[in-house]
């Protein structure tokens, strides 16, 4: 992973917010920052986090991890969407400071944050990591809603066996969808897959840079 430039807390109606900045070397001239925001059952350590974190950075992506509220007070279950809606929206000036256009990102809750609250915040665009487009096995409750309203380019990386919705499930729409094969809902692969993890990553990674570069 790049080196963490700084960790800042920022303050919001939902308590205290810290992000880890991931910033490219002096030479790379910034010209977007990706903010990233993590599930409702893990945080910043996530794989696919790390892999984007380490990445985009010298392709002059900055990217910042965004502990939610919730998160940093040490708790284990995630409040209601409308907190982590509101934790986002108090940390937003904060992610736009540095003046470059913002991507807004996520996984899993994370990415539904992403969706809801974008268009609003005036970001550049949304990502997408393995959106729970339903609880597993329960298909009929689609999230599909949120997805396809976000009003802007939006990108979906999903697992190809991700029980919260695998890639055949997801509905047309506007947006692009990259399938990380055999991967589920944190991106892991079985044994029996014919590629690695580290495989895994590099496709996810790719994927996203592609997709950033075409919203230069």
């Amino acid at each position: 992973m790049s080196d963490v430039t700084e960790y800042e807390t920022v303050s919001t109606d939902a308590g205290e917010a810290r992000v880890a900045w991931h910033a490219g070397p002096a030479r790379t001239k910034p010209w977007a920052v990706l903010a990233l925001g993590h599930g409702a059952g893990g945080g910043i350590e996530a794989r696919d986090l790390r892999a984007l974190a380490g990445a985009l950075p010298a392709l002059g992506v900055t990217v910042a991890l965004v502990e939610q509220p919730w998160r940093v007070a040490g708790k284990k279950v995630a409040p209601a969407p409308k907190t982590l809606d509101n934790g986002w929206r108090g940390l937003w000036p904060a992610l736009a400071k540095p003046g470059l256009p913002v991507i807004a990102g996520g996984r899993s809750a994370g990415a539904r944050v992403a969706c809801r609250t974008g268009q609003e915040l005036g970001a550049l665009a949304v990502l997408a990591l393995s959106f729970p487009l339903h609880p597993p096995g329960r298909p009929e409750k689609s999230r599909a809603d949120e997805l396809l309203g976000t009003g802007l380019p939006t990108l979906v990386v999903q697992g190809g066996n991700d029980p919260f919705g695998r890639p055949g499930e997801f509905p047309e729409g506007s947006y692009g969808l990259v399938e990380i094969p055999y991967g589920d809902h944190g991106f892991a692969l079985p044994k029996r897959a014919p590629l690695g993890q580290d495989e895994a990553m590099e496709l996810l990674v790719e994927g996203v840079a592609e997709w950033i570069s075409t919203l230069r």
